[in-house]
């Protein structure tokens, strides 16, 4: 938890002109530290954004502020503790308050909105959970909340029907915005994107499946470049659906495996069942092959 509110009032406050933060040497620092701490007796050690808005008001811009900082506590534990006993707390959390007020930036709130909703959510959740949790609690219900909208996207991947801008050499995806781009009679092109596992492979499968009954190809090329990994519950999943596609009448490729993910396809024999010439480079040599095929089809037909 010290450790997390630490990295975020790093994070917050560095500027232009200060090092790269690197979490794993923060990390480093801060456990160093509580373990020699751990010796004395001393309170655990960390960064605070309150304190942070403090030292930085006050000009601090190096480790001198800290020490300077120290002193002064230690010199106020002995001398001033009395005296500032008497405060009351409404005093002491108007310094915090107004040291801190400076920390809000609806202009931030404005430009995560304008580029990315899902992550404006996050941050409004962020700081409700500061404001009515305390700021390290805050940050871990941030964190969850952020966790699950990964776990949402990784478990809802995207799937692509891929097509070619007329005129240029150029595979993109289909969209309304592009509505002259060309697709290959009896081929269709299909990209899913991201980690296929045991959590997506299902939609997955069912998202191809239905692609498949909506363009009743002869050839699925699936363009496996986007994916970087695939789990063994995700590769059964498309050893059942070549099975499916044959039963359509459709032949699956493969395309763009990464070398980890071929390595898997042949350990899994699924290789071996598809042989070489449906294992492709790239989605242009699928292309060229499809096309190639298909010609020889046509001849084969006149003659």
């Amino acid at each position: 938890m010290s450790f997390t509110e630490s990295i975020a009032a790093g994070r917050a406050f560095a500027t232009r002109g200060d090092p790269p933060i690197n979490a794993n040497r923060e990390l480093l620092a801060g456990g160093a530290a509580n373990l020699g701490g751990a010796l004395f007796g001393a309170m655990p050690a960390g960064g605070g954004t309150s304190q942070t808005a403090v030292v930085r008001a006050a000009g601090g811009r190096t480790q001198k502020a800290s020490l300077v900082t120290a002193g002064i506590a230690a010199a106020t534990m002995l001398l001033l503790a009395p005296v500032l006993g008497l405060l009351p707390h409404a005093t002491l959390a108007a310094v915090v308050i107004v040291y801190s007020v400076g920390l809000i930036q609806p202009a931030e709130f404005a430009a995560i909105r304008r580029v990315r909703k899902m992550e404006f959510r996050w941050a409004l959740i962020a700081c409700v959970g500061v404001l009515v949790f305390g700021t390290l609690k805050g940050i871990v219900v941030a964190i969850i909340v952020s966790l699950i909208g990964l776990a949402s996207q990784a478990a809802h991947p995207h799937l692509y029907v891929i097509g070619r801008k007329r005129g240029a050499d150029v595979l993109r995806p289909l969209s309304p915005e592009h509505p002259d781009d060309e697709t290959f009679p009896g081929l269709l092109i299909v990209r899913p994107e991201g980690r296929i596992f045991f959590a997506n492979a299902q939609q997955v499968a069912e998202g191809i499946s239905a692609l498949v009954d909506e363009h009743r190809p002869q050839v699925l090329l699936l363009d496996m470049s986007r994916v970087p990994d695939i789990e063994y519950s995700a590769l059964q999943a498309m050893i059942d659906g070549e099975r499916r596609a044959a039963e359509r009448g459709a032949t699956l490729w493969l395309a763009g495996l990464n070398p980890g993910v071929l390595d898997v396809v042949r350990r899994s024999g699924l290789a071996d069942r598809l042989g070489r010439e449906r294992l492709l480079f790239n989605d242009r040599v699928a292309i060229e092959r499809y096309q190639a095929l298909a010609a020889e089809g046509a001849l084969a037909a006149r003659e």
